[in-house]
């Protein structure tokens, strides 16, 4: 499962068994983003989570990053079974609104939020899947 964590909305995607491609999931709401987690992981195997950790150009870290940093603590917290680790998720909201021009969405719906952070999620979550 790939998290794309923002500060008011958080978008999930995950992989068939065999790996092969990335779906979105959903978009949450972050402050429910834990309690989605739970009633998940009861339904659904998930052996690790990837999180995108964002990054300036200069590889320092961005102004949401501690709040991603927090939050991967709090999930160790919460779920201490279920490996998490942070990736790089530069780029993913342009290359999110991109996929979605080409792909035909209609201007109204690429307006969405929650639409660029699903995308930006199944974008984490297949580039670590390249990586592997």
């Amino acid at each position: 499962m790939a998290i794309d964590y923002g500060i008011k909305r958080t978008g999930l995607a995950v992989t068939d068994p065999l790996r092969i491609i990335a779906t979105s999931l959903d978009m949450v709401e972050t402050a429910d983003l834990i309690g989605y987690l739970k009633k998940y992981f009861q339904k659904e195997e998930v052996e690790k989570i990837i999180i995108g950790l964002p990054k300036r150009l200069n590889n320092t870290d961005s102004e949401i990053a501690p709040a991603v940093r927090k939050f991967i603590g709090e999930f160790k917290d919460a779920f201490p079974q279920i490996p998490i680790q942070a990736v790089d998720e530069r780029f993913t909201s342009s290359m999110a609104q991109k996929a979605m021009i080409e792909g035909g969405m209609k201007k109204k719906d690429r307006q969405v939020k929650g639409n660029v952070d699903k995308i930006s999620a199944v974008l984490i979550l297949q580039s670590y899947m390249q990586g592997i």
